[in-house]
């Protein structure tokens, strides 16, 4: 059998399983909420609101469309770190399925996904408002921002892959994935232009695998250009490694986590 054809066969055994999971998750989420989905939408708005007046009345920013660089540094931050902090939580949060039936558990992770990069897309299309409030130009390179979105997927999965895991095992990884995404949100260039720094700095905010995916968008949406070439591989090597990472801890340790459940 083909792995093509094994995947299809796992697809169709265990769609029904998956799309409850989804649908679980969105009646959850928004349990009891008067506005519901538009949270989703609100929420960064206001934020971007509040930074936005921060940085440009009280700091004195004169970065033109400072508001798009703060837009673009938040949507994609946020994507990665509500993707990564519910696919944490995907096993455990589960472990009375899981300990009960016998399912492939990254299911679960992707389902939680799912949920997020809905979430993510209806506040893209927010994003492109602002871009056009803004007056900036809408091209054909606008296309291009769709592999930094397929890459960041694919790094959100990877990572929250290794979370979950290591959740299983360790609890004390909430608190120093806290601390972390705190860390990854200060260094990525948010609320700053990284032409503050030298050209040797701002190629080290490469490193950040989250920098380099805002990196992108900015360079698209603000600027009009095509990255180059190395930034493509810079973000399909962070994917891939993610990924590959993920896959190896699950394929590991995957009959021993409904021990520590």
């Amino acid at each position: 059998m083909s792995i093509v054809s094994h995947i299809i066969l796992r697809w169709q055994k265990y769609n029904f399983l998956f799309t409850e999971l989804v649908k679980r998750d969105f009646k959850k989420k928004y349990k009891r909420t008067i506005l519901g989905m538009i949270w989703s939408m609100l929420s960064p708005l206001l934020h971007l609101l509040v930074l936005s007046l921060i940085f440009t009345q009280f700091f004195g920013n004169t970065t033109p469309h400072f508001t798009i660089y703060i837009f673009a540094g938040l949507l994609v931050f946020t994507f990665f770190s509500e993707s990564t902090n519910g696919g944490m939580a995907s096993l455990m949060g589960n472990a009375n399925i899981i300990t009960k039936i016998k399912a492939p558990k990254y299911l679960f992770l992707l389902s939680k996904n799912v949920s997020v990069v809905i979430n993510f897309l209806l506040t893209l299309v927010i994003f492109f408002i602002f871009v056009a409030l803004d007056q900036l130009t809408f091209s054909p390179r606008f296309l291009f921002l769709i592999y930094p979105i397929i890459t960041l997927i694919l790094f959100n999965i990877g990572v929250g892959l290794i979370l979950s895991a290591l959740y299983v095992f360790f609890k004390d990884v909430q608190y120093l994935y806290d601390i972390f995404t705190r860390l990854i949100m200060f260094s990525s260039a948010i609320f700053y232009p990284v032409s503050n720094f030298s050209p040797q700095v701002q190629q080290l905010f490469l490193l950040n695998p989250v920098f380099a995916h805002i990196h992108y968008f900015r360079l698209v949406v603000l600027y009009g250009m095509v990255p180059s070439i190395n930034v493509h591989l810079v973000l399909g090597l962070y994917s891939s490694l993610a990924i590959i990472l993920g896959s190896l801890i699950y394929k590991r340790y995957n009959y021993r986590f409904i021990y520590y459940m």
